[in-house]
């Protein structure tokens, strides 16, 4: 048996192959993202690790409670420390450090960002080499009011040592003198970060920090362990300041950007899931097919004495060999998906960390076990159903496989998967107190039954769906063809025929030429057409009729009449591309649902005229960006929104700063308190939302403590409670004075500006304001429409990010699509002999075929869309962020998209089925 099923995989390649690629996709989108992301890792691991070389322990400031990483940076601490701890006698050598932000400004005036990647600037001591992760390239280290800057930004920008950057932190932009070129430690790239490094002083004065130092970095004395040197140094520090050995130090730094690699990591790895659940129905209806059009070989199996076990191992075994095939094409693949990410990023200026290429074991086995998984358990169904299959059924001609025991309860059993489906959904949505894993598991299992279910079901729904959209099919197919005409189908038969038809060269020419300038592209694959045939024995279709565009009806009725023929089959076709439309149209309906409430809000909570952000829409600015803008004449109201994190009732919360004049430029939906109240917080007033108000049983005049990430306690009373908009608003759980917030806040930063002008919105009024930011080439003026537009945009790239990679599932479906006509086409070998024979042509064989693709597509565009409005509307029914919006313009696309992949794969069945031998075909078995 073993040898039976080798010898089957043998015969049917090209079949198995196609029911093979979606796991190859699936499986290669998993290798691809441990790939990619073992790789970023690696490299941040080495930065991390080179930024301590040679040192075995770290001081740096301390926050008073945890804060997540980046949002608020530990407190500087005094320069005093390091003349301190210098003298211990444990200490060998010891160095200072400052550091932060250092936006590069190129010759063309604007910053220089390599997509989100950091700007990091730094001191350097050239006296303390052992210290220094950077290599001189080119120059010497920096002097006073000078900087060196990496090589990458050098080369890109077009800097080269001796020449003029400027250079903006804190304050506005300082021109200074580029005195030499750096690399940074082992690794290969650094990604789309810049390096800035300044001497101490200079360093010290662009960050705002006189006399303080962020980091100071120990080597121990000869003999002197490094727990000896910490605990030496521990009993001096003063309060706000700690001590870590190197390598946690090097572990903290990098928490941060292990927890977002493993965010990503998931968050890849959940569509290579989607990916192989797609593939998992393409592979079970490929086997059924295949199953179904060998029953007389099971039968002659079971004729000849083979057991029920003996015929399920078989087609088990032969699952397991397409699997591990499948599986290891897929491990591989992934290498190459892993570089193109790394290329595709590079080119969208999101250039990543790169040390090499990682392939771990644990890559091989998950991928592999992953693999061969998903196709076993694809193949039990149409496994256990080639169990059935009588021994009679050898001498019966055109036997078909029996009905199962269990095949009476389908539509009960699908409608019950749904019915649960749902009820998992929408307790995962709307129970509470549930935790995270526990949200996730109980959503991700819900929709699944969900998904199972309406593929059940969907065969109930094929025939009635099957006559609604043969006119649509026949419609769209239409227009698409004339739209093709005059730049594919005319093109490619001028050129075809100018190479090999009938009559003579000068006859042909003319047309030939119009091909070649209608499509130069299909005059380079004709070409290749002909270079072929002269080479070798191929020859290619010919005669071909003259490309017409109108529907033809006869063609279109048997199609149309095969798509219902079959409901099972066409209903498990269509489900693949059902799953990736009904996520597709998921996305888009709830990206549409975020972006109307969030311009709503927008509406709401800012009456001013002119809002200042920086240029990639999301950084928080220094305050002297906004007292910049406040002196532009006009300006009637200045006001800007201080970020940072706080703690209080043990929680960390968002803490948010207003000053006197924010009453002129925002709105408050006010429960308690009024706008006067936003101008009049003064020493102890603090503002919160309406539920943390509820929450913790707060209400007008209730007083509690909060503590600042520098540890200052402060006393606060709550005089107003406001209800935020539905599309969110910037202002975090409790909302203080800005003197009070900067009073307790280290190196305080501005989310955001906004302007009230004399005038409003004027051509004149705008270029004021960009006058007075030309200084900070970071920032930007917006109007509230551009605003609003600014910050939809990072939602709008977040659902192209979405639709990519769903649109691998869709390519899945698609080579489910094709895989079904193909083996339909081998089923109906005989009918396609005997149309042939009565008269049906080559094109109308074609077109008979892609209407048939073309309305199974459309049914998987049918479901999955009203199955994904469906899902969108619980989660907005759940989420107050969101609205349950309608994106028709983009549902309509995806209709049109469903189109296109059944005419595409329609393409080759349609082509095998039309180069048959009428006569062969009559005669086929």
């Amino acid at each position: 048996m073993i040898g039976f099923a080798l010898r089957g995989l043998l015969s049917r390649k090209l079949r198995t192959a196609l029911t093979a690629i979606g796991v190859v996709l699936g499986v290669a989108l998993v290798s691809g993202t441990y790939v990619l992301t073992d790789s970023i890792s690696s490299a941040f691991d080495s930065i991390f690790s080179d930024n301590y070389k040679n040192t075995d322990a770290a001081i740096t400031g301390k926050t008073a409670f945890d804060v997540p990483d980046g949002t608020a940076p530990a407190p500087p601490f005094d320069e005093s420390l390091l003349t301190k701890v210098t003298t211990l006698p444990e200490v060998g050598v010891a160095g200072g450090a400052v550091s932060g932000e250092a936006q590069l400004i190129g010759k063309d005036g604007k910053a220089v960002v390599f997509g989100g990647a950091p700007n990091l600037g730094f001191s350097v001591d050239p006296e303390h080499q052992e210290f220094n992760s950077l290599a001189l390239v080119n120059g010497e280290w920096p002097g006073p009011n000078q900087v060196v800057i990496d090589t990458q930004t050098a080369s890109k920008k077009g800097f080269a040592t001796g020449d003029t950057i400027g250079v903006q932190a804190r304050g506005e932009v300082q021109p200074m003198r580029i005195s030499g070129l750096v690399e940074f430690g082992s690794v290969s790239s650094i990604g789309g970060a810049t390096l800035a490094g300044f001497q101490m002083p200079t360093a010290q004065k662009l960050f705002d920090k006189p006399g303080k130092l962020d980091q100071i970095l120990l080597k121990a004395k000869s003999g002197t362990s490094p727990q000896q040197l910490i605990d030496a140094v521990q009993k001096v520090l003063p309060e706000g300041t700690q001590v870590r050995s190197a390598e946690d130090q090097a572990a903290k730094d990098a928490a941060g950007t292990s927890d977002f690699l493993n965010f990503f990591r998931t968050f890849l790895l959940v569509f290579g899931g989607i990916a192989l659940f797609v593939g998992s129905f393409v592979i079970a209806n490929s086997l059924s097919i295949t199953i179904a059009q060998r029953t007389r070989e099971f039968a002659t199996l079971r004729t000849l004495g083979a057991s029920r076990r003996q015929v399920l191992g078989t087609v088990v075994l032969e699952a397991l060999l397409t699997g591990v095939v499948a599986a290891a094409a897929g491990l591989f693949l992934g290498l190459g998906i892993a570089t193109g990410l790394f290329k595709i990023f590079d080119a969208a200026g999101l250039t990543l960390p790169n040390n090499g290429l990682v392939f771990r074991g644990r890559t091989i086995i998950v991928a592999l076990a992953v693999g061969i998984l998903v196709t076993l358990l694809a193949s039990l169904r149409p496994a256990m159903r080639a169990t059935r299959v009588p021994p009679i059924a050898a001498v019966r001609e055109g036997a078909s496989l029996p009905p199962g025991r269990f095949q009476r309860y389908r539509g009960l059993g699908a409608v019950v998967l749904t019915l649960a489906g749902v009820a998992l959904v929408v307790v995962g949505l709307f129970v509470n107190g549930l935790g995270t894993g526990n949200l996730l598991t109980l959503l991700a299992v819900g929709v699944l039954l969900i998904f199972i279910g309406i593929a059940l079901f969907a065969a109930q729904l094929v025939r009635p769906l099957a006559a609604a959209s043969d006119p649509v099919a026949r419609g769209a197919v239409l227009v698409l063809t004339i739209l093709a005409w005059p730049l594919f189908s005319l093109p490619y038969w001028l050129l075809r025929r100018g190479y090999w038809g009938p009559g003579s060269r000068l006859k042909r020419a003319g047309g030939f030429v119009l091909g070649a300038v209608l499509n130069p592209v299909l005059l380079v694959v004709v070409t290749a057409m002909a270079i072929r045939r002269r080479v070798s024995s191929w020859q290619p279709e010919w005669p071909a009729e003259f490309p017409g565009v109108l529907i033809d009806g006869p063609a279109a009725g048997i199609g149309g009449q095969n798509s219902r023929r079959d409901p099972h089959r066409t209903a498990s076709t269509a489900a693949a591309l059902m799953i990736g439309l009904a996520l597709v149209t998921l996305v888009a309906t709830l990206g549409a649902g975020i972006i109307k409430p969030f311009e709503d809000a927008v509406d709401r909570i800012f009456s001013g005229d002119y809002a200042v952000a920086a240029q990639n829409n999301f950084s928080p600015l220094p305050p002297t960006v906004a007292a910049a803008v406040a002196k532009v004449p006009g300006v009637q109201a200045a006001s800007s929104v201080r970020g940072g994190q706080g703690q209080v009732f043990g929680d960390t919360i968002q803490v948010t700063a207003v000053d006197e004049q924010a009453p002129s430029v925002l709105r408050f939906d006010w429960k308690s308190g009024s706008q006067e109240t936003l101008g009049t917080l003064g020493a102890d007033g603090a503002i919160v939302n309406e539920d943390y108000a509820d929450k913790h049983n707060l209400k007008l005049g209730s007083t509690f403590s909060m503590t600042t990430v520098s540890g200052k306690t402060l006393p606060l009373t709550a005089r107003g409670v406001f209800t935020p908009p539905a599309g969110g608003s910037p202002f975090g759980d409790v909302t203080i004075s800005t003197t009070t917030f900067d009073a307790a806040t280290p190196q305080p930063l501005n989310l955001y500006t906004f302007l009230k002008m004399d005038g409003g919105v004027t051509a004149a009024n705008t270029a004021v304001v960009e006058k007075a930011l030309s200084n900070f080439p970071n920032a930007k003026a917006q109007t509230r429409e551009q605003f609003k537009d600014a910050q939809a945009s990072g939602i709008k790239s977040l659902l192209n990010v979405l639709y990519v990679l769903l649109a691998l599932s869709v390519l899945v479906s698609l080579f489910g699509i094709v895989n079904t006509l193909v083996l339909t086409v081998f089923e109906r070998t005989r009918e396609l002999g005997m149309l042939r024979a009565i008269g049906l042509t080559r094109r109308q064989v074609k077109r008979m075929i892609r209407h048939e693709s073309v309305i199974t597509a459309l049914i998987g565009a049918v479901i999955g869309i009203i199955l994904g409005l469906g899902l969108a509307s619980l989660l907005a029914a759940r989420l107050d962020e969101v609205a349950f919006a309608v994106p028709t313009g983009q549902l309509l696309i995806f209709a049109i998209v469903s189109v296109v992949v059944g005419i595409f794969a329609a393409i080759w069945p349609a082509r095998r089925a039309a180069r048959l031998n009428p006569l062969e075909a009559l005669q086929y078995e």
